[in-house]
């Protein structure tokens, strides 16, 4: 039997960790897991069952008993059963979710589902405290940054909002997330930094593949 591999794929938001880790985990064959999707599904059913986000107790209630779901073919997400792989990226449950991610036993939840996950297959994870606090033991960890200019300026092009709003929300975000209490962003000790700026997605890509390969006797592509 193959040995399980676990690639933790950390950074601040805009650094390109969907996007690259989706596309690793397609070469490899591996399962790619969007940690951030799953705070949001919890986010979306606490807007859908009208759960004040400031209540702590029933966001916890939610995040035990999402059954949260990736389809390894397509990239889809499931909450219970339910394809939501759109409506988590509507307007508003972005920010829901940054608010649940703060609650630090909805944070708990996530992570035994998330290392539930990975116990069962070789997996592309990414997230923000993948690395540091889900799978400190991960085969391979990557920290992947780039200058808040270039990330402000990816943000916009995909949303239609002034770029220094998009600046604003990034800076906020960042905060937030390197200062909670539970589960900060923060590079592991023993995680390759790999900064994007001016960097295309295929040259990152390549970057990634080689320092994988590098660790792992299993990091080969697919090449079908």
């Amino acid at each position: 039997m193959n040995k399980r591999i676990t690639i933790a794929i950390d950074g601040p938001a805009a650094a390109g960790k969907s996007t690259l880790a989706r596309r690793i985990a397609a070469k490899l064959g591996y399962l790619y897991i969007d940690t951030g999707a799953m705070y949001r599904a919890v986010a979306l059913w606490a807007l859908r069952t009208r759960v004040a986000l400031s209540d702590m107790h029933r966001l916890e209630q939610l995040a035990k008993e999402a059954r949260i779901e990736f389809l390894p073919t397509d990239s889809k997400v499931l909450l219970n059963g339910e394809d939501v792989t759109e409506a988590i990226r509507a307007p508003g449950v972005a920010e829901a979710a940054s608010e649940v991610s703060l609650v630090p036993a909805v944070r708990r939840a996530m992570a035994n589902k998330q290392r539930e996950i990975g116990e069962q297959a070789s997996v592309v994870m990414e997230g923000r405290d993948i690395g540091s606090i889900i799978f400190p033991e991960a085969t391979v960890k990557i920290f992947l940054d780039a200058q808040p200019e270039e990330r402000a300026a990816r943000r916009a092009r995909e949303a239609a909002l002034p770029p220094d709003t998009i600046e604003r929300q990034l800076f906020e975000r960042d905060q937030r997330d390197r200062t909670r209490a539970q589960s900060p962003l923060v590079q592991a000790p023993d995680a390759v930094y790999v900064d994007t700026t001016g960097l295309s997605i295929d040259e990152v890509e390549s970057a990634l593949l080689k320092i994988i390969r590098d660790r792992t006797s299993n990091g080969r592509e697919r090449t079908h």
